[in-house]
């Protein structure tokens, strides 16, 4: 099960990479990736969950990461970085079905296989403080 969901999330971040930087329709690549992919129906729904998720809360996401990597403007991080970020966040902040540690190193997973050598760094970084944001302003929120 947790290798279908791990595997969702790679199509997923693939989707949001092509239409990040290439503005492809989502649908399209969506059904493109299926057609790659050999995930079952209900991994498949999940990815897609996952990328009209981000999509729909793009702005909300991208605030979120100028909050937590003020450094960076949110346009001047990698592509891929930038998109792990967000289906993180995503994930975390919004969607809530997974406990925060496991977005976290869901992402840095995602970071190790298609990011730079430093990727996973930033991404933890940025993601440990989201997490411990999340503990002060909801504790209840930090231990799921």
């Amino acid at each position: 099960m947790t290798g279908g969901r791990r595997k969702a999330r790679s199509i997923a971040l693939q989707a949001l990479y092509e239409i990040d930087s290439v503005q492809h329709d989502p649908d399209e690549i969506l059904t493109h990736l299926q057609a790659e992919a050999d995930l079952s129906e209900e991994n498949f729904s999940f990815a897609r969950e996952l990328v009209e998720g981000v999509l729909r809360y793009k702005d909300k996401l991208d605030a979120q990461i100028q909050r937590y990597a003020p450094a960076w403007p949110i346009e001047q991080i990698a592509f891929i970085d930038r998109n792990i970020l967000r289906l993180a966040i995503f994930e975390i902040l919004i969607d809530n079905k997974i406990p925060v540690k496991v977005a976290i190193n869901e992402a840095v997973e995602l970071a190790k296989n298609f990011g730079s050598d430093s990727s996973s760094k930033f991404i933890n970084g940025v993601l440990g403080a989201v997490s411990a944001n999340i503990n002060k302003e909801n504790p209840s929120l930090g231990g799921k």
